[in-house]
């Protein structure tokens, strides 16, 4: 982790028509961006997927959905942020 990752960055966002801004540190953006990515969807259409599911402020509802994605991944073991498997020597796969 470098100083960098901690910075508190401010992005604009539209949600049903509306502009908010979201505040996150750095490495959560980046983080995201990757879940984003691998998951086919654009940063947008992930954060209003979020949105749609939050209880508190948004930032806070990205962190956890951050937090809670890395988590399923690491206790699926070889499972990617997509959902898809990586081929892992000994498991078999393609």
């Amino acid at each position: 982790m470098t100083a960098e990752d901690g910075v508190l960055l401010k992005r604009s966002v539209t949600i049903s028509g509306h502009s908010t801004s979201v505040s996150m540190e750095r490495l959560f953006w980046v983080t995201l961006k990757d879940i984003a990515i691998k998951r086919r969807k654009t940063l947008q259409a992930l954060i209003e997927e979020v949105d749609q599911t939050r209880a508190g402020n948004l930032s806070s509802a990205l962190r956890v959905y951050i937090l809670k994605t890395l988590l399923e991944s690491e206790q699926n073991g070889s499972k990617k942020l997509d959902g898809s498997r990586d081929c892992v020597p000994g498991r078999g796969g393609s």
